[in-house]
């Protein structure tokens, strides 16, 4: 399926948008010589596929939709970037419109007929635009509903009629409980990202919902891995199900160039910066491992003169939402990120992607370096390995059966400087229960601070103004980034300016 390049903005809450451009899947050599005409589809989903310029369906898309449309429950196991969104959501539209009179026209206060459930607000959002999309010569209508905003909105484009609901557990539950939602009508459900729901925590959530709907239904469950756990999750919720795999569990893309760097960890921002001169870079994902840690390397970036942005479960869903639209339309073609984008995150152009940290779960790093070579395109993902994550990389490299080719540190690259040896006057003091002395709480060295909560050292300045130094001291003096100097500001690599400088 070739991506027809358009940029995409996210869908507010509550409700599909029809939309000019997006891209579902990569492209794949061809599943057949004939394309989606092979599939069988209604005619108006192949209007909309070939106004987005795709051809040919990917793997997943090949192997799944024919036992879909025939009614079949569907187990699929497929890596990240694969297509796998539209291999469950043009069969769906395909039995929707089916039903439906030629001339049929959207009905107020229908209830849903399709439930897709989604373990991240960005990876529903992007559901629904792929719904949306292919549904837009359709009456089909849709609504998108998760957390962190408010429920007012979603509320009311359920209540003016639905055919596929897109959600997040835990606000479904919410508006479940208040009975502003029905899903007696539900007879098509989808379970997406299976094993990110159980490392979320999701499975009791998934257990009510399920109970909640019809037994008489049509069952789809997409994973990128298979661990007992979704094994057994399968065998409760699938009826005979067809299985549909494209590649081994915790494989990587073949068009990702990987590589690792073994580096001291304060030295991971300068090799950063080192690597941003370096290389081609477009545009870059950067994972960290913590919340706190991508706040703070987004800033050490932007001090840098590298436009970039934060995202991580902290976020507001506004926030999160504004700093995704400025990656995308390029107008901060960095973004920082927790695990919470290593799914769902369907961005075309990504050039780089940068390990910062390494996971905690070994799988996780499949879905990192996922995020780039999509839509065709090849990637480059590096990782970075100090001297505590030794055990992380082993992980890694025994899950995806590779050993990923080691990367050198540049020579050029400055050593972390040495934590300083405390001064005498600068080592904390131990009391020894005297007073008066340095060791006794006296003013000299240590005690309490003067009650006017001045430095004892500090003394008035009583010089004229235009006298006083203004300059400030070396200790205050900091580099703009850790190899010292002033960076000029970073732009993305321009091909034509680098074919100019030769």
């Amino acid at each position: 399926m070739q991506s027809g390049g358009g940029i995409r903005s996210l869908p507010p809450p509550g409700r599909f948008l029809v939309l000019v451009q997006t891209t579902i899947a990569p492209t794949v050599p061809a599943a057949s010589a004939t394309g989606f005409t092979s599939l069988a589809l209604h005619p108006r989903l192949l209007e909309a596929i070939a106004a987005e310029g795709y051809q040919d369906p990917t793997p997943i898309q090949a192997k799944a939709i024919p036992p879909a449309l025939e009614g079949h429950d569907i187990l699929g196991i497929a890596q990240t970037g694969t297509g796998k969104t539209a291999a469950f959501a043009l069969p769906i539209l395909h039995a929707l419109l089916a039903r439906l009179p030629a001339d049929a026209r959207p009905q107020p206060g229908r209830r849903p007929s399709v439930l897709v459930l989604s373990p991240t607000r960005e990876l529903a959002a992007q559901i629904g635009q792929s719904f949306a999309t292919y549904g837009r010569r359709t009456p089909i209508r849709g609504a998108v509903i998760f957390g962190g905003v408010g429920q007012g909105p979603q509320v009311d484009a359920i209540r003016r009629g639905v055919d596929v609901l897109v959600a997040t557990p835990g606000r479904l539950i919410d508006l479940m409980e208040q009975r502003l939602v029905d899903l007696r009508g539900i007879d098509q459900f989808v379970l997406d990202e299976a094993d990110r729901m159980l490392d979320m925590g999701f499975i009791e959530p998934i257990r009510r919902i399920v109970g909640a709907l019809p037994v008489k239904r049509r069952t789809m469950l997409f994973s990128a891995t298979m661990p007992r756990e979704i094994e057994r999750l399968a065998e409760q919720l699938l009826d005979s199900p067809t299985k549909v795999s494209v590649a081994p569990a915790a494989t990587t893309v073949e068009r990702i160039a990987q590589r690792l760097i073994h580096v001291q960890k304060a030295s991971k921002l300068a090799l950063l910066l080192h690597l941003f001169d370096v290389e081609p870079i477009d545009r870059a994902l950067i994972f960290t491992r913590t919340k706190h840690g991508a706040d703070r390397l987004a800033k050490q970036l932007r001090a840098a003169s590298i436009g970039s942005e934060a995202i991580h479960g902290n976020r507001s869903q506004g926030q999160r939402l504004k700093a995704l639209e400025a990656f995308r339309s390029g107008r901060s073609p960095i973004l920082v990120a927790t695990d919470i984008a290593a799914r769902g995150l369907d961005i075309d152009g990504i050039t780089h992607v940068f390990n910062f940290d390494l996971p905690m779960e070994p799988e996780a790093y499949v879905h990192r370096i996922g995020r780039t070579a999509r839509a065709g395109a090849s990637g480059i993902a590096i990782s970075f390995c100090d001297e505590t994550e030794r055990g992380l990389l082993r992980d890694i490299e025994r899950t995806i059966r590779l050993e990923i080719p080691r990367g050198e540190l540049p020579s050029s690259l400055p050593r972390p400087p040495k934590p300083a040896e405390p001064s005498r006057e600068e080592r904390p003091e131990r009391s020894s229960g005297r007073g008066g002395g340095p060791r006794g709480g006296g003013r000299r060295g240590g005690g309490r601070p003067p009650k006017n909560g001045r430095p004892a050292e500090a003394k008035h300045d009583s010089r004229p103004p235009e006298h006083r130094s203004t300059a400030p001291s070396a200790s205050a003096a900091k580099p703009a980034n850790p190899r010292g100097g002033r960076r000029t500001a970073w732009r993305p690599f321009d091909k034509s300016r680098a074919m100019q400088a030769r």
